[in-house]
């Protein structure tokens, strides 16, 4: 007989770990420890819970690289002894976080999945019950005595997407999140439905779990707008100590063709500032050289983001930063899918 499998949440902050005072009407962190009595359905599950919290629970408004760290140390930590790891943060930042945790673990081999809710627990119209419950049983299934999922998750409303290509686009629908450019990897409706061939495939020889904290903040997102002027860009580039920039062009990559701003880039990019081109579209692909107006781009070696999010951009830069790579290796693995962030 199978043993049931060890689950451990981790509750860092946000909505779901709030529940109303009623005397007060005030909002109050919740004590895990006590969630199989708060939500006595997850006794249905076929697995062990356990508990980690925060000692300060973190608005996810406060989320920095720091927290991160935390998070996944955690992870690290308890790697050996559970079977899969269901995080709990805020959803404003989410993608974010559970992006940058994609990248921090190299060789996963067990579930860790990221939600949250857009209703505290406690309340009656809640979807943190639902969103719980589910990511929790995600985070059991197994086949051939081995977990289904193997990688970086993100549940809400239904769906498991991949984390690393989720972006938030609603602030009051209980549907918050969507991947664009990739589908679910899981659907919750009657059943589970596991979309098999979508999911991360590991190489065959099992390696080791390899954990790299090592993440380098001095970043920068540069988003353009028609009318953005000369002092704007400047200002951007000539941060002290900056070391990445992510410049979000329109449409498929494309950019002013003004020799100020191209000569601009160039000269930064020459200074060794890495930077890459994403496209501020939801949807879509960064494809340099398509029109004119990014052939220039193309010319003077700005890294093409292709379909990765901004959320995962900068997560990834703040990754590869870290690993200490020539302008040469940073483009190849900054243009090569790691951890299934790109298409």
């Amino acid at each position: 007989m199978a043993t049931k499998p060890n689950i451990l949440l981790v509750y860092t902050g946000g909505t779901i770990g709030m529940i109303k005072d009623y005397q007060t009407n005030a909002l109050k962190a919740f004590d895990f420890s006590q969630i199989l009595t708060k939500i006595p359905e997850l006794k249905q599950l076929n697995c062990k819970i356990s508990t980690i919290s925060f000692e300060e629970p973190i608005d996810s408004s406060n989320m920095n690289t720091s927290y991160y760290i935390q998070i996944a140390e955690i992870i690290a930590n308890n790697y050996k002894t559970y079977d899969g790891f269901v995080v709990l943060t805020g959803s404003d930042t989410m993608a974010y976080v559970s992006s940058t945790i994609s990248f921090m673990f190299e060789n996963l081999q067990k579930p860790v999945i990221f939600t949250g809710s857009q209703l505290p627990i406690g309340d009656l119209r809640t979807d943190a019950k639902e969103n719980l419950i589910t990511s929790i049983e995600i985070a059991c299934a197994r086949k051939n005595d081995e977990p289904i999922l193997k990688e970086v998750g993100l549940y809400f409303e239904y769906k498991l997407y991949r984390a690393n290509r989720t972006t938030k686009i609603n602030a009051e629908q209980f549907e918050a999140f969507t991947s664009m450019n990739y589908p679910p990897l899981v659907e919750s409706g009657v059943h589970l439905s596991f979309n098999e061939h979508l999911l991360f495939k590991h190489p065959d020889h099992k390696e080791d779990l390899i954990f790299r904290k090592n993440l380098i903040d001095d970043v920068a997102i540069l988003k353009l707008f028609p009318g953005i002027t000369k002092k704007v860009v400047e200002a951007t580039l000539n941060i002290p100590d900056l070391k990445g920039l992510i410049l979000e062009t329109y449409g498929a990559g494309n950019a002013p063709t003004e020799k100020w701003f191209i000569d601009l880039l160039e000269n930064a990019i020459k200074k060794g500032l890495r930077i890459v081109n994403v496209t501020q579209c939801a949807g879509g692909s960064v494809i340099l050289g398509l029109y004119e107006t990014s052939t220039d781009l193309k010319k003077i070696g700005i890294i093409n983001g292709k379909d990765i999010t901004t959320e995962t951009a900068i997560a990834k830069m703040m990754y590869l930063l870290g690993e200490d790579l020539s302008e040469l290796e940073f483009k190849h693995y900054f243009e090569t899918s790691l951890r299934g962030e790109i298409s």
